[in-house]
């Protein structure tokens, strides 16, 4: 495509320049040849006035060297004989006596094309009555005098227009291509299993559509994919129940070969049924880390539908940080489901009325979620965050914060507990954009290290609190 726009720029441009530059290369020599001649003309009238006073030929010698062609040798005077005295030649004669009658006879101006250059003839009335003519030669060089710069010009002139048109066509095919070409390797990539590849949606609006309808296509094929090894692993899960009944069975056959056989497929169908459940559960969470989605529009969707429960109760709410988008390398329903398993938290463990605030702060390698509330409060952060142990408030179980944890690790960061600027208990949800970079105890180091620059930065007072 690229090659085939810069051939037809190129011939459209070289189709123009000819339409033009060829028309005025042939004023420009006219116009080189007419100022030649007109220049001739000047030459001829200058002897004008001497021929009408007279005839006398030192007196005309003398008219002639005084102009710039006669004193070139470029001018001669032919004057026809006048009673007893004869004709008066003065300078080389270029035309024959024919050409010179002629011009005489007509008693106007004309030109001939003569060896090397044009001879024009003037004819003029002298004292004794007759015709004179008056020839002024014109040379070539003359003619053409200034029209092969003229041609140069008008040549470069053509090709940096045919060069400039070839770059521009260059840089609108490159802006053309490029997008088409990200878009057969991001397709490319799809095909070959990456569920993860995206394509940026710029360029001309055509192709920024196909970006578009590519991405949703990849989104959707992603999710179907994690749907299908979700119900797999489900599935999978329903056939622990009839296996533990097997198995416990087995356990009342007592002893003898076929007891101890069946005992062991029993336990190898088990560790079958788990391996299967375990390669499913972790190929959906690949995918769903690879593909990512959008946090401040899940915040903002998930802040609706909490919104009307807290309107209800008297609650007073508030976003902060959602207002563009945020992307982050989390599955949508898992973030969802995490963000829900917080606002319940806040609602189940706080009284009505009291206020809470989700807030976004989004860096270069992480994004972090703030979950605030103004109530009483976590006594022990640290036990709150141990799975199935609880906060020690009424009703808790210690599973939502669990879920919160996890999500938050599958992408390299971590959760926080702490107190918040509202009063009561904040949670911080670290969620790391560059995961392979935070491992060990260089993690830590690193977190608290985004932390004072947060801090600095204007995050809230309550972020950086107790760490599980």
């Amino acid at each position: 495509m690229r090659w085939a726009l810069v051939k037809v720029v190129v011939a459209v441009t070289a189709m123009v320049v000819l339409a033009f530059a060829v028309p005025l290369g042939l004023v420009v020599r006219e116009m080189a040849r007419d100022r030649a001649l007109t220049n001739a003309e000047r030459q001829a009238a200058a002897i004008g006035p001497a021929l009408a006073i007279t005839t006398d030929r030192a007196q005309l010698d003398r008219a002639v060297a005084s102009t710039q062609a006669g004193a070139d040798g470029r001018i001669a005077v032919h004057v026809p004989a006048a009673g007893s005295g004869g004709d008066v030649q003065i300078g080389r004669q270029r035309v024959t006596g024919a050409d010179l009658d002629t011009a005489s006879r007509l008693g106007r101006a004309s030109t001939l094309r003569v060896p090397g250059g044009y001879a024009l003839l003037q004819p003029t009335a002298v004292s004794s009555g007759s015709i004179a003519v008056v020839e002024v030669f014109v040379p070539e060089g003359d003619v053409t005098r200034g029209v092969t710069a003229a041609w140069a010009v008008l040549g470069l002139v053509g090709a940096g227009l045919v060069v400039g048109s070839v770059v521009v066509a260059d840089r609108l095919g490159t802006r053309l291509v490029r997008p088409a070409r990200r878009l057969a390797a991001a397709a490319r990539d799809l095909g070959q299993g990456r569920l993860g590849v995206r394509v940026r949606e710029d360029g001309p609006s055509e192709l920024r559509a196909a970006a578009v309808a590519f991405n949703s296509m990849a989104d959707k094929v992603a999710q179907l994919l994690a749907n299908e090894r979700e119900l797999a692993a489900d599935l999978s899960h329903r056939l622990r129940t009839p296996l533990t009944v097997l198995r416990l069975n087995t356990a009342s056959l007592g002893d003898g070969p076929a007891a101890e056989q069946t005992r062991e497929a029993v336990a190898q169908l088990e560790r079958e049924v788990d391996q299967i459940i375990r390669t499913a559960r972790g190929q959906a969470q690949h995918s769903a880390s690879a593909v990512g989605c959008d946090a401040a529009e899940v915040i903002r969707e998930r802040m609706a539908f909490w919104s009307a429960l807290a309107e209800d109760q008297g609650r007073r709410v508030r976003t902060a940080g959602v207002d563009r988008p945020v992307r982050v390398p989390v599955a949508r329903a898992e973030l969802a489901a995490a963000l829900d398993a917080l606002l319940g938290n806040v609602f189940r463990h706080t009284p009505e009325g009291t206020a809470f605030a989700v807030d976004v702060h989004n860096s270069e390698d992480a994004v972090i979620v703030l979950v605030s509330d103004a109530g009483p409060g976590i006594k022990d952060p640290a036990a709150a965050l141990r799975r199935g142990h609880g906060d020690g408030r009424p009703g808790s179980t210690g599973l939502g914060l669990d879920i919160v944890r996890r999500v938050a690790e599958t992408t390299g960061g971590d959760v926080a507990l702490g107190r918040s600027v509202l009063g009561g208990t904040e949670v911080r949800v670290w969620l790391a954009l560059q995961p392979r970079a935070r491992t060990g105890a260089r993690r830590g180091h690193r977190v608290v290290r985004r932390r004072k620059g947060l801090a600095r930065r204007g995050a809230p007072a309550g972020f950086g609190g107790v760490e599980a």
